[in-house]
Formats: structure tokens, sequence, C-alpha cells
């Protein structure tokens, strides 16, 4: 399945919004450079579909919050357009560029004293995240094209 990078974005510290840059640098086996998350463990890159967040931001409006939503909001490293990430699986491949991820996990646990829930009211990465490891490095830039592999 073919989708498109609508956002990149990184953060030094975990449990904060990320702010948008316009490449990352993915390195296998350690995740993006200069990004909270990386390490040798198995959530190193964070994806999120542009189809979910703009549910989101519906629903913040809807409640009169005035806040800026725009990328990395959800702790998000990329956003994509065109995958619905709800069907993909544990083991599944992600290729942009010369990048190769494997999902590794999908959603994760809801902490409402996350500092991203405070701030927006939404958590989206409980439901709608899906998670990878790098496998082969090589940078990313916005409207790259992706490819997707159910497993």
């Amino acid at each position: 399945m073919k989708f498109e990078v609508v956002s990149v974005s990184i953060s030094e510290k975990r449990g904060v919004q990320k702010h948008e840059v316009q490449e990352i640098e993915c390195i296998a086996g350690y995740g993006i450079k200069r990004d909270g998350h990386a390490g040798n463990w198995h959530r190193q890159v964070t994806l999120l579909a542009k189809e979910v967040i703009d549910e989101a931001i519906e629903r913040i409006n809807k409640k009169g919050k005035n806040i800026f939503v725009g990328p990395g909001t959800f702790a998000e490293n990329i956003v994509t357009r065109g995958v619905d990430w709800s069907k993909a699986k544990v083991g599944g491949k992600i290729k942009i560029n010369e990048v190769e991820m494997q999902v590794t996990q999908k959603g994760k646990e809801h902490d409402e004293n996350n500092p991203i829930f405070k701030i927006t009211g939404e958590y989206l990465l409980p439901i709608h995240g899906v998670f990878a490891k790098v496998i082969k490095g090589g940078k990313i830039h916005v409207k790259d094209c992706g490819y997707y592999s159910f497993r």
C-alpha cells in the first residue's frame, strides 16, 4: 500500500510534543537521530495517519480549546496520508526511500497524566499509533512516498 509522508518531527526528550523538521535521519537499530525515543528498543519511530489527526482537530475545535495542533503535537515522528494504520500488523514492513522499518507495536498504554493529553484532551497513540524499529537507515523528507507491506 502506497502512502505519502506529510510531516516529520523530533524532540530531544520523551513525553513532550515534537517539533517539525524538514528531514529525519534514521539509523538502523537505533531510530531517528536527535529524537528522545531513539535507542535499542522496539518503539524507535512513531507513525500516525493525517486522517486520524484531522478527526482529532475537529473534536478539539468543537470543545472550544484554543490550541495549535500541528506536526508533532501528538508525539508522532511521521505523519502519513493514504494508509490506514489500523490494518497494520506487527511484523509488517514499511519502506520510505532507502529506509526500511518493521512494525513492532500497535497502540500503547493510555496515561491521563501524559502532558500531551493534558494539552489537547486527545491522546491518539493508544488507539491509532504505530511503532516501528529501523532495519535499514537513511533520510526521510516531507512529500516522500512510502510503501507498507501487510505481513
